[in-house]
C-alpha cells in the first residue's frame, strides 16, 4: 500500500510540475528553444523531463538506463533537493551553483546544452519552490 501512495505522490508531483513549467510567463519568455531532455537525479528518484519549445513534452519517472536518452544530469542528495523545494531555501540551496559548489549537486553529460539552455533550467528548477519536490 505505501509503495501505491508513493508512486501516487510522485505522479501528483509529476503533472504539478509539468503544469508550472508550462504555465510560467517566465520560462515561456526564455524557453522558445528550450528544447532538450535532462535528468534529475533526486537520489530517492530519478526523473527525466524532456522539454520541447518550452513546454513540458514528457517526465519519466525512474527511467531505465535505454528508456530515453538525456543531455545532462543534475545530481545531488534527497536533503539537497528537498532545500530546493522550501518556499524560502536556506543559503547554498537557491540555484544549482551554490550547491555545487559546496559538492553536494553534480553536472554531468552534455555541459553546452545545459549552458544553452541555463535561464529556463534555472527556473524550472525555481519552480519547485512551488512544487516541492517527490523526494
Amino acid at each position: 500500500m505505501a509503495v501505491n501512495a508513493t508512486q501516487d505522490a510522485v505522479q501528483t508531483w509529476v503533472n504539478a510540475f509539468r503544469q508550472a513549467s508550462d504555465e510560467d510567463a517566465e520560462l515561456q519568455a526564455h524557453g522558445k528553444y528550450f528544447t532538450c531532455s535532462y535528468l534529475l537525479d533526486m537520489e530517492e528518484h530519478k526523473l527525466q523531463v524532456v522539454m520541447n519549445g518550452g513546454k513540458v513534452e514528457e517526465i519519466l519517472v525512474d527511467p531505465g538506463p535505454l528508456d530515453r536518452g538525456y543531455q545532462f544530469i543534475l545530481r545531488a542528495s534527497a536533503e539537497t533537493w528537498r532545500n530546493f523545494g522550501k518556499e524560502i531555501p536556506p543559503p547554498m540551496y537557491h540555484g544549482i551553483w551554490s550547491a555545487s559548489f559546496q559538492r553536494d549537486m553534480r553536472l554531468e553529460g552534455d555541459l553546452l546544452v545545459l549552458m544553452q539552455n541555463l535561464r529556463a533550467v534555472t527556473r524550472q528548477i525555481e519552480l519547485l519552490r512551488k512544487t516541492g519536490v517527490p523526494v
